[in-house]
């Protein structure tokens, strides 16, 4: 199979590129691999915190009471939306006061203004923390379609530098110098277009995951308004 591959002809057109066409192949390359490794991390990622969200709303459905919310974020802190509740659930204790002899709850409209606010800050420090190295895809989904191109124009260049040093223009002297430079080309667009599915594809995982982080906000706040607020 590598014997037919190395014997293949756009090998040998890579083989014979000059030395900057083979550095555009070589950052071309490069992209890729980032690109693709990064997409792996993150489908594994979005899959497992898909999971963790909606078991973590489904446990705030079921609990029954504020210890009840407090015992879900301490089973499951050391998953995203356990992270996400543990942080929400420790300042809203910092910030109300319990009367020890009436046992009621003192949670002003501020107080509860201020909550709602650090949940909202919560939900966009999670997002943001989720679009990591989302500019790389679509950095090289725009960037690389015009590193090929250069690589393209250099080898056209090059090629008639070839036919001038030649004093010919033939087919068989004009065909492999214009090869040589259009398969920079096909790299960019070979890193493009699999960079711009990427990146669209995490986007929407990324919404998802915003989408979720809002529902399980609001069914934390619908708790806590049934067993704080009374």
């Amino acid at each position: 199979m590598f014997g037919t591959f190395f014997s293949n002809s756009i090998w040998q057109l890579v083989v014979q590129a000059d030395t900057v066409s083979k550095l555009v192949l070589l950052v071309l390359l490069f992209a890729s691999i980032v690109c693709w490794s990064i997409f792996f991390f993150k489908f594994i990622l979005f899959r497992i915190k898909r999971r963790q969200i909606i078991r973590a709303l489904e446990s705030i459905k079921r609990a029954e009471s504020f210890n009840g919310l407090l015992s879900v974020a301490s089973e499951q802190k050391s998953t995203l939306p356990g992270y996400f509740l543990v942080k929400n659930l420790s300042f809203l204790k910092s910030i109300i006061t319990i009367d020890t002899e009436t046992q009621r709850v003192d949670m002003d409209p501020l107080k509860w203004d201020l909550f709602l606010q650090h949940i909202d800050q919560s939900i966009e420090d999670i997002i943001y923390n989720e679009q990591s190295y989302l500019s790389v895809l679509s950095t090289s989904a725009a960037a690389s379609p015009l590193i090929g191109l250069f690589g393209t124009v250099w080898g056209l260049v090059h090629a008639f530098v070839r036919i001038s040093q030649k004093h010919s223009a033939d087919i068989a002297t004009v065909a492999p110098g214009i090869a040589e430079a259009l398969i920079t080309t096909l790299a960019g667009l070979a890193v493009a277009v699999p960079s711009l599915i990427m990146f669209n594809y995490c986007s929407t995982k990324v919404r998802e995951i915003d989408r979720l982080f809002a529902m399980l906000s609001d069914q934390l706040i619908i708790k806590i308004q049934k067993f704080v607020i009374k």
